[in-house]
């Protein structure tokens, strides 16, 4: 490492990589200009330490923004030393890391530093689906910097480290003591723009564990290993659990990784292990689904169709909120997740582990997307719940019944059997087997394994427009 071995951007890179493995890139480059008393020997390196390692033996490049010099703040010089890591990263796919605590664009720079940022937003954009990119924020993260932290595909916040597009302060009829929306806590729970937040020690183990769980690139998928769990392994515990719940009890060892466990609860996306490949899985969990939930789990579905990470998804839900703030973004929500289930490529399996009535069974990967198709015995899978079916087709039989209680059980339990159960979907197609839930892990990666090879393309075209 260079001379600036000692300094904060530089700790905390070691604190991440493989011992000894850094090694810098551009440790000379400094700022050109010098208007304003902008000196370019006080910014030794432009405040930015550049270069590549390896975690677990894996390839990265990674920089991190040194808060001592300018704050930290992104020059020309500065911008241009990460994009030309974004470019080695590109080349030779492998995963670009930045450490975030900047004091914004220099002043002292202007339109310079302004246009470099530009440049670094398109390199970020290009990278996007090609490369994983990972970003935590130790300092500030303000204006520009928010919207590059957004453009990666996981951001991980420090406890006290501040992330916002506008000053708290600078909205109106807001203050940073009413609602501090720099916050981690507002950036995780509210905002959804960081998905994970702990202490600088967590956030390195963190980022290691990211790293080695994902493919390094989209053409390189190198996720594979050894799997000591049980293939056969019965999972009985997995009929209380609900959402993470589930993954955790099928994972191999129990392993989940959790991005954006914060925000939108009523969904849960995670990466887990099976049979010793990492697996994207989006579990609709009981009570009811909001917009939050359904924006995370289209994002989620897109980075891993990206990366052809196999996607499962465990569907058990009430239905959507009923609220007017879902109600003003749930369209949009729910069509962008449709979009990205119909449009991944990847190997699709699903799990109806309890109820899926109306558009949300056409939502979380139905019969019309996945490949495979699982339902617990007692899972519903229909139009309307079954009592509320049997109000309506039965309305004036109901009122004239001498035993209205007796008769509402008796019809609500044959729609249940003629539409609304596992077996009568499964009798439809709808439906590929029903399975015990103890046997579910062993299922579930039986078709994967099955899935394999499997090679799908969606119709020609550009892009979608979703």
């Amino acid at each position: 490492m260079s001379h600036i071995n000692d300094s904060t951007a530089a700790r905390r890179i070691r604190e991440i990589l493989d011992q000894d493995s850094f090694v810098e890139l551009g440790a000379y480059v400094t700022a050109r200009s010098t208007d304003f008393g902008a000196a370019s020997e006080e910014a030794s390196s432009d405040g930015v330490v550049t270069g590549y390692g390896t975690i677990d033996g894996k390839l990265v490049y990674i920089y991190a923004q040194d808060p001592e010099i300018f704050g930290g703040s992104v020059g020309e010089m500065h911008a241009k030393k990460i994009r030309r890591l974004y470019a080695f990263a590109v080349k030779m796919g492998a995963p670009v890391i930045g450490l975030i605590d900047c004091a914004g664009v220099r002043l002292a720079e202007a339109t310079d530093a302004l246009f470099a940022f530009g440049s670094l937003y398109r390199e970020q954009a290009l990278a996007s689906g090609v490369v994983p990119q990972i970003q935590a924020v130790y300092g500030l993260c303000g204006g520009s910097l928010a919207v590059s932290a957004a453009l990666a595909d996981f951001t991980f916040m420090e406890k006290d480290a501040k992330l916002f597009f506008h000053a708290p302060n600078a909205i109106s009829g807001n203050t940073e003591a009413e609602l501090d929306t720099a916050s981690a806590e507002f950036r995780s729970e509210e905002s959804g723009t960081a998905d994970f937040v702990g202490t600088q020690e967590e956030i390195a183990a963190g980022i290691r564990a990211l790293v080695g769980i994902l493919p390094s690139s989209n053409d390189d998928d190198d996720t594979y290993g050894d799997c000591e769990d049980s293939l056969n392994r019965l999972v009985p515990e997995v009929v209380q659990a609900s959402g993470a719940g589930v993954l955790r009890a099928i994972s191999d060892d129990g392993f989940v990784c959790e991005p954006g466990q914060h925000y939108g609860c009523s969904v849960t996306t995670a990466f887990i292990r099976l049979n010793g490949c990492t697996v994207g899985a989006i579990a609709a969990a009981s009570g009811e689904v909001c917009f939050r939930g359904i924006e995370k789990a289209a994002r989620f579905a897109k980075f891993c169709d990206a990366f052809s990470i196999p996607l499962l998804t465990v569907v058990n839900s009430a239905g959507f909120e009923k609220t007017l703030c879902n109600e003003k973004r749930l369209p949009q929500a729910v069509a962008a997740l449709i979009n990205a289930y119909a449009e991944a490529t990847v190997p699709k399996v699903t799990l109806l582990n309890g109820t899926a009535h109306g558009l949300l069974a056409n939502v979380f990967a139905p019969r019309a997307v996945a490949d495979i198709v699982y339902a617990w015995p007692n899972a519903e899978l229909a139009l309307i719940d079954a009592g509320a079916a049997v109000k309506i087709l039965y309305a004036s039989e109901l009122e004239k019944a001498e035993n209205k209680t007796a008769f509402f059980e008796e019809k609500k339990a044959q729609y249940l059997e003629k539409q609304g159960s596992a077996m009568s979907a499964a009798k439809r197609g709808y439906v590929d087997d029903i399975i015990a839930p103890e046997t579910t892990r062993k299922r579930v990666i039986a078709a994967f394994e099955m899935l394999f090879t499997k090679n799908e393309e969606i119709p020609a075209k550009k892009h979608g427009t979703v």
